[in-house]
């Protein structure tokens, strides 16, 4: 069951300022402070959050909380900004009505974190999806973007906002997010040119001098050192704990999601950095023959910086800071600048092209976060924007900032008051009406069209003649002199003539959080802001691509004469376009607080949380929702809350809700005159009735939670002893069965113990039995045995004897056979030792009648006939051994048999050479006119490429087939063979490869005698036709890759795609048929063949890098390409073994 929870329970001081009794500023800063001292840091006034800035970071802002809050009702938990969000978020997506947010409070109190808690939690809890989270990151991103260039550290805050915001987030119907448009207001762009002491211009400078790249800077022409720049304030250069390197870095993050270009941030920066220059040049005064003071550059170095940035002429802006032109009808009239005309010159140019571009940025943004379509939508806006501002210098900026509080807090009044007015009609509850302080004569001091201060402002400003902020201040005290809220001392109202705290030159107003001290001095040029023609006219001749947006009025085509709108009408019309806006939709307020000066935590300045209370107006809120019914609630969560204070209605009412709360009140007996009923809800006109209702419900409470401790405490015991009884009962039925059990068990083993002495007897008396009939068939068997054993071995003495007797007479036979045969055997031998003797005589015989014939020739040519018959008998056998010992017929066999003897060397070398020759013979003999010229190509492409490339050795067993796809019998390439006339010499599968990311892209190469032709290999379809013609050279690496560009020559007409960067596994065959082609052709010059670990490749206008290295082993046996840059693609190689 779901637990009911409400603001009233485990409440810390009082959560609702509305509920506050007694109801006094005491009470209401004590309450506060309670409550910050708990870190309960928010605080309702009716449905109005009051936020205290705790100055660290709190454990409340989790996404458990986000979902505690996420559809609950506003009253239900205790208050947090959260249940705002909520509220307004649930109101837009399922009532349609649209919601506005308004943020309040001064410098330091904590509005742009509270607007981004608003936005976060309603990017948590809307839809999801891919779409939907883009627009969620695009709206978050937004605010870095802003505040880098809008926020600055001050003396109050270290991100301050200086400009107001106003964004409309818009939704569709389910609630999701589409988009949203950001208004701006009064940037303070008076803080480029100067900061009070203690304070920052805005974050971007610093953030672009300590985050930016050295080559960035160096392309701006800047330096990190803060002090080389006018416009920086040095005192509080940095700040601690604001890392601005990393800043800069997550805003150009920022910029990127939300949607920048790269050339648009580098736009930004460039003007950027212009301010900075700007702010460097100094003038210094030079006197004219005709006594006029003219002003001068000191150092035109950052003048010439400033004018590279934005591409104008340094002589057009050098002029413009020196020389005015003024324009009436038909004549112009040209007049020199002092030293302080052209320092005012110099500031407002630099005021008027920060703010510009400030303005561009959030017209950029809105471009990229605006909702698509022309449907209507849900909007939700949220309104950041300065609080009321009492300062002891308060000027035109303060003036502004006030009026825009004082329309706040008339729309604020109005529309609360219209809500209680709309709520009481709606529940029937009689409306009585309530005096409160009604600011329009505040504001109709300021705006009025006819008296108005900003209507005087700008009279005087247009007025011909000398106007100063004197004669301004004058005409106030001439006008607004009865006013009752305008006080001066030279006004005719006598009474401020001796009032010594109103200084002569100062105006006070009496606004609706108290009197503000105005100094005249600044209105007039503030409210002004003139900015001199000849330097608009100066930025939109620049050739920056930003400029001419900014400065559109610097086109002389569409030079206007009238004087631009002044600033306080600008202000003044932006304010009325916010209140039509806001008066549109459901207003929700959020008055942020800063508990103290010195931003710490934990620190409480009573004082200084009364002075913005006041100004806020909290205590006027608080009586306007008092003055009615301090508090109202629906009949059901009302019954659910207080039911157990009456009989009737607990512990269940069955009846209506509102007939329940009735009988309720009746049997408290609340005075009719504290309470009324409306047609949904119970209003409750005193604080102290609720308190009582609260404290009756807290002691019924401590009643019911003592009784279901006594029911619980019976249930407990009743419990316990059930369970021993209970218990007991299983303990003796358990006991019993076990009793049973071992009597059961003795008297079964005394029967198993009977019954086995039986069985045991039985079987021993059967056993001598068995035993006793066993032996006997034993006995029998055995005499049986023996009887038979007996009988076989007289039979096995028969068999051996006469055995014995046979082996006796081949014994004797065998002695005869073999003394017959050794008697033969010695009569053969001597027979054949006869006829050896016989033949040894014959041939001593035959030797000595030879050498008796031939004694006489011996001695004269022996030697001789020896020596030739030896050598003739070499050579013999040299040359039979060498016809059995031939090597192969292939010519590649290098193998020769070895020479016997050393004078045969001459002989051996030469027969080895006339072997050669002539098995070449026989080899090439075989060759058909085909063979014979891809033999050609290989000694071609071995001049080529031997001990050049790494590749070729490999080659060189692999035959040059030419076309390897078969593309005249393949019908899918049928197409293309018909497209090409000519003989297809080679027909090869490449890889193109991509200049971009180094990949390739499988293309069809296909070489005839004049053309190179690149097609698809899906397709067929014709990629290129490059006529030989034009090929200049081919560049290939001295590795083992199959990389190769084919260079076309410069004016050719297919150079204008630029070169081929290719890659084949036939890379060798390829060139040198290419190589081929070009000799064999009398009308071309011989194609060059450059071989290369760096060549460069001509991709369409640029020149790119070919680059070849030998890759680590982890890179695996693969070759790849990568692009390391624009300029270089590099070719890791991987090492031949």
């Amino acid at each position: 069951m779901e637990v009911k929870t409400s603001l009233l329970d485990n409440m810390i001081g009082v959560g609702d300022m509305v509920l506050l009794e007694p109801l006094t500023e005491d009470s209401f800063l004590e309450n506060l402070k309670k409550r910050f001292d708990h870190n309960e840091i928010y605080t309702y006034i009716g449905s109005v959050v009051i936020s205290l800035n705790p100055y660290r970071s709190l454990p409340i802002y989790t996404p458990d909380k986000v979902e505690e809050y996420r559809n609950r009702n506003f009253y239900e938990l205790s208050p947090h900004i959260y249940a705002l969000a909520d509220e307004a978020y649930r109101s837009l997506r399922d009532q349609d009505k649209d919601q506005c947010i308004l943020i309040t409070g001064e410098s330091g109190a904590g509005k742009t974190e509270a607007s981004k808690l608003v936005m976060s939690y309603v990017a948590a809890v809307c839809g999801k999806g891919q779409e939907v989270n883009k627009v969620k990151e695009q709206l978050l991103q937004s605010n870095p973007v802003l505040e880098a260039f809008g926020n600055a550290k001050t003396v109050r805050n270290d991100n301050s906002s200086r400009f107001g915001k106003y964004m409309d987030i818009e939704f569709d119907f389910k609630g999701d997010p589409l988009g949203g448009v950001i208004s701006n207001y009064l940037l303070e762009k008076s803080r480029v040119v100067k900061q009070p002491r203690g304070e920052r211009n805005f974050h971007i400078f610093y953030q672009l001098l300590s985050g930016a790249s050295d080559d960035t800077l160096k392309k701006l022409k800047l330096e990190r050192d803060f002090s080389k720049y006018n416009y920086l304030s040095l005192d509080s250069a940095t700040v601690s704990g604001l890392d601005d390197a990393a800043n800069f870095r997550t805003v150009r993050n920022a910029m990127q999601i939300v949607g920048f270009m790269e050339d648009e941030m580098e736009s930004v920066l460039e003007l950027v950095a212009a301010v900075l220059k700007l702010g460097n040049i100094e003038f210094k005064p030079e006197s004219r023959c005709n006594g006029m003071d003219e002003s001068r550059i000191k150092d035109k170095n950052d003048l010439k910086e400033m004018c590279e940035l934005l591409g104008t002429e340094q002589s057009v802006l050098e002029r413009a800071f020196s020389y005015r032109t003024v324009e009436a009808k038909m004549e112009k009239v040209s007049t020199t600048l002092n030293v302080a005309q052209a320092y005012y010159a110099r500031d407002a140019l630099a005021k008027n092209l920060y703010s510009r571009l400030f303005s561009w940025l959030v017209t950029r943004i809105n471009e990229s976060i605006k909702a698509q379509g022309k449907t209507r939508h849900k909007v939700m806006g949220v309104l950041d924007i300065y609080g009321f501002e009492i300062f002891e210098d308060n000027s035109f900026e303060q003036f502004i900032i006030n009026y825009c509080n004082e329309k706040l807090q008339q729309i604020f009044i109005e529309l609360t008051l219209r809500e209680e007015q709309e709520e009481y009609i709606r529940e029937g509850i009689e409306w009585t009406n309530i005096e409160y302080f009604n600011n329009a004569v505040i504001c109709d001091l300021i705006e009025n069209n006819q008296n108005g201060i900003l209507a005087m402002l700008d009279e005087e400003c247009l007025r011909p003649g000398t106007v100063t902020d004197e004669t301004f201040l004058d005409k106030l005290n001439t006008i607004c002199a009865d006013h009752q809220h305008f006080e001066s001392r030279l006004s005719k109202n006598s009474k401020f003539l001796n009032d010594h705290s109103l200084p002569h030159n100062c105006f006070r107003i009496q606004h609706y959080a108290g009197k503000v001290l105005y100094r005249v001095e600044g209105f007039v040029d503030k409210n002004n802001d003139l900015l001199y023609r000849d330097l608009s006219q100066a930025m939109y001749k620049a050739n920056h691509s930003l400029i001419k947006q900014l400065f559109p009025e610097g086109n002389p085509a569409k030079v206007n004469l009238k004087r631009p709108p002044t600033a306080g009408f600008q202000f003044k019309a932006s304010v009325g376009t916010l209140m039509s806006n806001l008066q549109t939709k459901n207003p929700n307020y959020i008055r942020c607080i800063k508990p103290n000066d010195k931003k710490a935590s934990h620190v409480f300045n009573g004082s200084l949380v009364c002075h913005q209370a006041r100004y806020l107006g909290l205590m006027e809120n608080i009586r306007v929702r008092r003055a009615g019914y301090a508090f109202r609630q629906a009949y059901e969560p009302c019954l659910e809350r207080y039911k157990m204070l009456c009989k009737n209605t607990w512990p269940h009412w069955k009846g209506p809700a509102r007939q329940g709360v009735e009988v309720l009140m009746t049997d408290l007996q609340v005075p009719a005159e504290e309470f009324s009923y409306g047609r949904s809800k119970i209003f409750i006109r005193n604080p102290r009735t609720l308190f009582f209702l609260e404290e009756k419900r807290k002691q019924c409470l401590e009643d019911l939670a003592a009784l279901i401790q006594k029911i619980y405490r019976g249930w407990k015991c009743r419990s316990h002893f059930l369970l021993l009884k209970k218990s007991q009962v299983v303990v003796a039925s358990w006991y019993r069965r076990y009793a049973q059990q071992k009597k059961y068990q003795k008297i079964k083993h005394a029967t198993t113990m009977v019954q086995s002495y039986t069985r045991g007897w039985q079987a021993r008396k059967l056993l001598r039995e068995l035993k006793y009939q066993k032996k006997c068939e034993e006995a029998v068997t055995t005499i049986t045995a023996f009887w038979h054993g007996t009988q076989a071995r007289m039979e096995l003495r028969r068999l051996k004897q006469e055995v014995r007797n046979k082996h006796a007479v081949t014994v004797i036979w065998a002695y005869w056979q073999g003394t017959k045969a050794r008697r033969e055997l010695r009569r053969l031998k001597e027979e054949a030792r006869r006829k050896h003797a016989v033949a040894v005589i014959w041939a001593f015989w035959q030797g000595l009648k030879i050498r008796r014939e031939y004694r006489k020739f011996f001695r004269a040519n022996a030697g001789k006939k020896i020596y030739n018959f030896t050598i003739q008998r070499i050579m013999q056998k040299y040359f039979l051994g060498l016809k059995s010992k031939l090597p192969s017929m292939s010519p590649i066999d290098k193998t020769w048999p070895a020479r016997p003897y050393s004078f045969l060397d001459g002989v051996h070398a030469e027969l080895r050479r006339i072997f050669h020759l002539w098995r070449c013979k026989k080899y090439r003999s075989q060759f058909t006119e085909e063979k014979k010229a891809v033999y050609e190509e290989k000694l071609e492409a071995s001049e080529l490429f031997k001990d050049k490339k790494a590749l070729y050795p490999s080659s060189v067993r692999q035959p040059f087939k030419g076309d390897y796809l078969e593309i005249s019998k393949n019908p899918k390439y049928q197409k293309l063979s018909s497209a090409v006339d000519e003989k297809i010499l080679l027909a090869d599968v490449v890889n193109k490869i991509n200049r971009a990311n180094g990949k390739g892209s499988s293309r069809l190469f296909l070489l005839t005698k004049k053309n190179v032709v690149l097609a698809d290999q899906k397709t067929g379809q014709l990629k290129a036709n490059v006529p030989l013609t034009d090929l200049a050279s081919v560049s290939t690496s001295t590795q083992t890759d199959g990389f190769f560009a084919l260079k076309l020559k410069e004016g050719s007409p297919s150079a204008i795609k630029g070169d081929f960067l290719l890659s084949s596994d036939h890379l060798i065959e390829i060139i040198t048929k290419l190589h081929r082609i070009g000799s064999m052709a009398a009308d071309r010059e011989k194609l060059n063949i450059d071989i290369s670990d760096e060549f460069l490749v001509q991709f369409k206008q640029d020149k790119v890098c070919v680059k070849f290295i030998q890759g680590s082993p982890k890179n695996g046996n693969s070759v790849s390409c990568k692009r390391k840059n624009n300029r270089l693609l590099e070719v890791s190689v991987p090492a031949s073994s």
